[in-house]
């Protein structure tokens, strides 16, 4: 039963991988974005135990999963089903570079225009992840990589996460 978690950095190609992992090895998928935040402006997120409903009925919904986000406190949720844990641990430079260069996201904006708009946020919270202390911050995955007794793999290049298998392959 392949139960993965993907998390990094925003722009570290969590939900690239995420997509090829569920169509590769036929895992559903749970981008934890769709799930992290209130319809409020300016958005909010929702509260923990929101989510957590909402993730424990995918996990039950689902045999074989693959859960991804940047959210240390939802993935800390899900970690005790998980058996595989995959931390895209990219340069804030490759980050932005994949920011940039991130094709329309219609799951999270109403246009390319709208999501043009923040991509300078976007950048800029990208630059603070390795000074933040919040669930996203670079030290909240850290601390999630260490604790995390099960198999676990750390991808610090853009080419890392090209070539990572799915769950039981032999390149995995």
């Amino acid at each position: 039963m392949p139960a993965l978690v993907i998390f990094g950095n925003s722009g570290s190609g969590k939900s690239t991988l995420a997509k090829r992992m569920s169509t590769d090895a036929g895992l559903a998928h749970l981008d934890l974005d769709t799930l992290a935040w209130q319809a409020t402006t300016p958005p909010q997120r929702k509260p923990l135990q929101d989510s957590q409903a909402q993730i424990t009925a995918f996990t039950q919904r689902h045999k074989d999963w693959v859960i991804e986000g940047c959210y240390a406190d939802l993935i800390a949720l899900a970690l005790p089903l998980a058996e595989e844990l995959v931390f895209l641990d990219l340069s804030v430079e490759a980050c932005i570079y994949h920011a940039r260069a991130r094709p329309w996201e219609p799951h999270k904006y109403p246009s390319k225009e709208a999501q043009d708009a923040n991509l300078q946020m976007l950048v800029d919270w990208i630059k603070a992840y390795p000074h933040r202390d919040d669930s996203c911050s670079r030290a909240a995955h850290q601390a999630l990589f260490d604790h995390f007794s099960g198999k676990k793999t750390r991808l610090t290049e853009p080419t890392d996460a090209l070539s990572y298998g799915p769950p039981g392959s032999q390149d995995g």
